[in-house]
């Protein structure tokens, strides 16, 4: 079985499916991606370029799906080499959101496609307008977030079936293609993300932090407000004021990957630390960037309290990592978070806006570590049952992609015939 993957960041939410079918005998695997796409054994990656483009004579309306259009037709011609050296895939999983699954039709009628359904956008009950503190779109922003679903909704129209992480993503596409879309997380790494008694964190200053120091972490791929940056620097003054040893631990970059950009000319994360510099004792705030994935995971493995907040939006994989890794994880009472945490029973849920509730929930753990000792546990026991790669996760994909879309079953084991079951 021939089976393409396209994804701009590749390997990205197919790093574990890709892994597992590389060791299965009987699969050709080829992926596409932009130029920041990774290789993997096995898998025979293709690099499309990307020009620049100018797009200010392009309506402000289209101007998304003009970029998405040209990297379609990048797409489109290194799959028509692709064709050309013989390669014709059965099944193809793609990813909507760049605008590659445009030409995949037209150019593989007979392959089966499965799309990557991560977020679908509305202008309720999602990211926008969420959050008073900043602007909500006028009607024109309303039109070019609606025009933002326009290569997703052409995917679904074209796909067999897609794939979503949480059931609150899901839900968040049209009622009318949810019965086409299935739940399957791509899935963690449980044993490399585990508890480590004797874990050590090592600061750029040299000093270094263990499990038994107070230790306060928040990770984001971009400290933004969309991942609840504003209200976990407000909580910070009232945390290492009343817990004059903890340590606090950002790992994040001071870029933009979701919502508002800042005010021209500064980040997110300058502006929110301006707002409470003058409280906060900088010494023990350290700012570690973008990290090494090592460096992330001793960060976990030390922590006492980690704060994973964010609008209702995208699931991030280090909310569950965290989980695996055994922490106390306190979290925004907001989807899809709630979908994983049960307040009082594997974490903490905290009202977005309440600064003062996490400060408070945040100096509890920080006070009382071994109060917290069983959801600790019970954090990693239900990332281990529901969302293990290894165990729970890929046989899943395994599964669907055996039923559902034909790719025969590993090892030549026979199947139940119902999804699921």
């Amino acid at each position: 079985m021939k089976i393409l993957f396209v994804h701009n960041n590749f390997p990205a939410q197919y790093r574990n499916i890709v892994a597992a079918l590389a060791r299965e005998p009987g699969f050709e695997l080829v992926a596409v991606g932009a130029p920041t796409s990774r290789s993997l054994p096995s898998v025979k990656l293709i690099r499309y370029a990307l020009p620049k483009a100018d797009i200010s004579g392009t309506h402000p309306f289209a101007r998304r799906f003009d970029i998405e259009c040209r990297r379609a037709e990048q797409v489109l011609y290194s799959l028509s080499s692709l064709q050309m050296s013989g390669f014709s895939p059965d099944l193809i999983l793609a990813h909507p959101g760049w605008g590659e699954t445009l030409p995949l039709r037209s150019i593989f009628p007979k392959a089966r496609l499965l799309v990557y359904c991560e977020f679908f956008y509305g202008a309720e009950g999602r990211d926008i307008g969420f959050d008073p503190e900043f602007p909500v779109p006028g009607l024109d922003g309303h039109i070019g977030l609606h025009v933002k679903n326009a290569t997703t909704l052409l995917a679904l129209e074209d796909c067999e079936m897609g794939i979503s992480p949480t059931r609150w993503q899901k839900s968040t596409f049209p009622p009318h293609y949810q019965s086409k879309i299935d739940v399957i997380h791509e899935g963690i790494d449980t044993l490399r993300m585990r508890p480590n008694p004797h874990a050590r964190l090592t600061l750029p200053n040299g000093q270094y932090l263990r499990p038994s120091d107070e230790v306060v972490t928040f990770v984001a791929r971009n400290l933004e407000p969309l991942r609840g940056y504003h209200i976990f620097m407000r909580a910070l003054p009232e945390i290492l004021r009343c817990r004059p040893n903890a340590q606090v631990i950002i790992i994040g970059r001071s870029g933009v990957s979701y919502g508002l950009p800042p005010p021209t000319g500064t980040t997110w994360k300058s502006t929110f630390l301006a707002e409470v510099r003058d409280r906060l004792d900088l010494s023990r705030v350290h700012f570690l960037g973008g990290v090494a994935y090592e460096t992330f995971i001793a960060a976990l493995q030390v922590s006492s309290a980690h704060v994973y907040f964010t609008y209702p939006f995208v699931l991030s994989w280090s909310m569950l990592e965290a989980m695996s890794a055994g922490c106390l994880v306190i979290g925004s009472d907001t989807a899809p978070v709630r979908e994983i945490i049960r307040s009082g029973d594997n974490g903490l849920l905290v009202p977005f806006f309440a600064v003062d509730e996490l400060a408070e929930r945040i100096i509890e753990a920080l006070a009382q570590p071994t109060r917290f000792s069983e959801l600790r546990a019970a954090a990693r026991h239900h990332v281990i049952d529901h969302y293990d790669a290894e165990q729970v996760c890929v046989p899943r994909m395994r599964l669907l992609l055996n039923q559902r879309l034909g790719a025969p079953p590993p090892g030549g084991k026979s199947w139940p015939r119902k999804f699921g079951q």
